[in-house]
């Protein structure tokens, strides 16, 4: 392929701006699993592509019958907790669940609300336009995640090029193993120092309350995947659904004046989530026996992948799946997985969302797109979906 090829995109990962591309809405009508011949994280290979919500639900939830672990797959993302399975996995979570209860994300949520008005009153001392990914979608949950972790302030920008290169598709294989390589060593230095000195923050109270039990390889690849999923993920829901609501001004109004503890700002976030589902698809998972998936027989080895922006879209889930109403009562969408493998950082993702984006619209009450919608560059054929840049003036 010359430099000038645009590299292919799997089918798993097409979008057409804010909605999946149009051919996983025909194979969710027409032929919901699929046997495909395609790539998938550069490697050739068939995959069931699963893409009807009940059908991604119970291949998510049955862990027994659709494992995780897959040793031919290209160790590009976190070995830990992601790709484990029980008892293994059922441990880890155990230990670590009690870090995001809705206890432990109130008491982040002051830090929240200090770094959102901070990077507004940024914004503002420094004119009347920039670019929201820039100064707002992604130094917030960057700034949130190290501040939890304990990463160093002037490390956070190595922190987002590695997340940055380690999830882009359309990068050679050995640059993106290369990114993860070098934030695996840096985050088992910060792990080895919390480990002799444990601080009040979460790797700290990790070590001081479950000692042993966590090994310092587990903690290493948890707190990159928090790094990895928890900064990037968010901020390209901000980005994204900045400009979804700046598209829609009613909606967009009917936020910025909901005031703090009005339903309509949860509602709107669960929302926001469901329409826009930046995370493409969960992890591939490797059938274990013989079964079948909505009637379709799949073997035992068989690779199994789930589409989940198009499974938030099925009409199962009601009417009118393919717009955005902030006003919709709050359907379960699988944006953070389903089962075991529920996202556990969903309640701090929630609460960033919840904080940032209405203050962002009340602050800046006369903000709009600088730029057409339909220029705004998209991040295309990544793991996790959204803009390179969001052109705003206020």
């Amino acid at each position: 392929m010359s430099e000038q090829e645009t590299p292919p995109i799997s089918i798993f990962y097409r979008r057409d701006g804010l909605d999946p591309g149009s051919a996983l809405g025909e194979a969710q009508r027409e032929n919901p699993v699929q046997h495909v011949q395609d790539f998938w994280l550069h490697r050739d290979g068939a995959f069931w592509l699963v893409t009807r919500y009940a059908d991604v639900r119970r291949v998510l939830a049955d862990q027994e019958t659709f494992a995780m672990h897959d040793p031919e797959r290209a160790p590009v993302l976190p070995n830990e907790l992601l790709n484990m399975d029980p008892p293994e996995h059922t441990r880890l979570r155990h230990v670590l669940t009690p870090e995001f209860t809705a206890k432990r994300i109130r008491a982040l949520e002051p830090m929240i609300r200090t770094l959102v008005g901070e990077l507004i009153d940024g914004m503002e001392s420094r004119g009347s336009s920039a670019d929201l990914m820039d100064v707002f979608a992604l130094p917030l949950p960057l700034g949130v995640i190290c501040g939890l972790l304990g990463v160093p302030d002037p490390d956070q920008e190595q922190f987002h090029h590695w997340s940055r290169t380690t999830l882009d598709l359309g990068l050679p294989i050995e640059e993106r193993i290369a990114a993860g390589r070098e934030s695996n060593e840096y985050m088992a230095s910060l792990v080895a120092e919390k480990r002799r000195s444990p601080d009040d923050g979460m790797i700290g109270m990790l070590v001081r309350e479950h000692g042993g039990a966590v090994s310092d390889s587990e903690l290493v690849g948890v707190c990159e995947l928090l790094l990895l999923a928890g900064h990037v993920t968010v901020s390209n829901t901000i980005g994204l659904g900045v400009l979804a609501l700046l598209s829609r001004p009613e909606q967009a109004d009917r936020l910025r004046n909901a005031s703090e503890g009005d339903p309509v700002i949860d509602g709107a976030i669960e929302e926001l989530l469901r329409f826009l589902s930046v995370s493409s698809t969960a992890l591939a998972r490797t059938a274990q026996r013989d079964t079948e998936i909505g009637g379709v027989p799949v073997k035992a080895g068989d690779q199994v992948v789930c589409q989940l922006p198009v499974a938030n879209r099925d009409p199962v889930l009601g009417a009118g799946m393919d717009r955005l109403d902030i006003g919709r009562k709050p359907v379960s969408h699988v944006t953070f997985g389903h089962g075991p493998h529920h996202c556990l950082g969903a309640p701090l993702a929630r609460a960033e969302l919840r904080i940032a984006l209405p203050e962002l619209l009340r602050r800046l009450p006369g903000l709009a797109l600088a730029c057409p919608a339909e220029e705004v560059p998209y991040r295309v054929n990544n793991e996790v979906y959204g803009l390179h840049a969001l052109p705003v003036t206020w």
